[in-house]
């Protein structure tokens, strides 16, 4: 199995990990479990960070690619395929950011690890709990 990280599970697992469901916390420490951690993650911390709005992800913004890599986790890029995806769905589920997590998640075939019931609306299947 292989599982795309929404940003906040990201978050939680580096910083409080005891906020993940305790079945999240064994697939990410499950070495027969791929993980990924987006680029679009990266892109979501830096966005809100410098416009105030999540102060704590400064560490992470300044190296995520290091973190991520440390973590055991593969970094997935976004691509143009993933972007006209996003850009296709229904207008029901209006955040850009998990706009692109899920097309990411659809493409690549991966199940995300989010507690974002909202990304049903976009035909992904959070795993959570």
């Amino acid at each position: 199995m292989s599982y795309l990280l929404d940003t906040h599970a990201l978050f939680w697992w580096l910083y409080f990990p005891e906020l993940l469901p305790p079945t999240v916390r064994e697939k990410l420490t499950d070495p027969d479990v791929r993980v990924f951690a987006s680029a679009v993650s990266a892109y979501e911390m830096s966005y809100k960070r410098h416009r105030g709005r999540w102060p704590e992800v400064e560490p992470l913004v300044g190296a995520f690619e290091e973190i991520v890599s440390a973590e055991g986790f593969d970094l997935l890029p976004l691509t143009a395929r993933h972007a006209a995806r996003a850009g296709s769905y229904p207008a029901m589920h209006r955040d850009p950011f998990d706009r692109m997590l899920a097309a990411q998640a659809e493409i690549e075939g991966l199940f995300i690890l989010s507690s974002d019931t909202g990304l049903k609306a976009l035909g992904v299947m959070p795993v959570w709990g």
